[in-house]
């Protein structure tokens, strides 16, 4: 009687699949298993380019409101004798600094609103990111400095009389101060954006 071998019904080591060709099969590879993560990091970066792109817009558009609201509430605020806003050179330089913010931002926004819808800047792409950055810096700061100006003569009112006059400047520098919070904050921004050397 014929012995049989122990091993006679394993499989020859050469019907096995290699590894390599599990992928054929439906299987996982080493190398796709981080592709998850490779595209969630692209996608992140486009997005983060997208808001970055699209920020300038918001927020100039933003400042130019608050300064049209502070522009407004200053030029209108004329209730007779000690009551009218051209008697104190602070609330003429805010009225001055107000009206430059809402020009300045106004021509930003619809400098990058026509960039976005023509898909080029009018303004050369070193340029625009210069512009962005010392104009939001300027006209941040010069708001700041007619806020520090208007604020304490308006405390100083408050203290004695509350009225419509003291009111109304109050209100007008909330909005000053809203334009200044949004030009600064596009300025760093802009300041970002001239570090990477990129203009989106």
């Amino acid at each position: 009687m014929a012995m049989v071998p122990a091993d006679a019904g394993a499989k020859p080591p050469d019907v096995e699949k290699p590894a390599a060709y599990s992928s054929y099969n439906g299987g996982p590879t080493s190398a796709g298993a981080g592709g998850g993560g490779v595209v969630d990091s692209v996608v992140a970066r486009w997005r983060r380019e997208d808001l970055l792109d699209k920020s300038p817009l918001a927020l100039h558009t933003a400042a130019a409101a608050f300064a049209f609201v502070a522009l407004v509430l200053v030029a209108s605020n004329q209730h007779g004798d000690w009551m009218e806003f051209d008697r104190y050179q602070e609330y003429r330089y805010l009225l001055s600094i107000a009206a430059l913010a809402f020009a300045y931002s106004l021509a930003q926004a619809l400098r990058h609103a026509y960039r976005m819808r023509r898909g080029a800047d009018p303004v050369s792409a070193a340029s625009g990111r210069l512009l962005d950055f010392a104009g939001d810096q300027v006209v941040a700061y010069l708001l700041m400095s007619a806020l520090s100006a208007a604020t304490p003569i308006t405390n100083r009112m408050r203290s004695a009389v509350i009225n419509s006059f003291t009111d109304t400047t109050a209100a007008a520098i909330s909005m000053a101060f809203f334009a200044f919070a949004a030009l600064a904050l596009s300025a760093v921004i802009s300041g970002y954006r001239l570090s990477k050397q990129t203009y989106m």
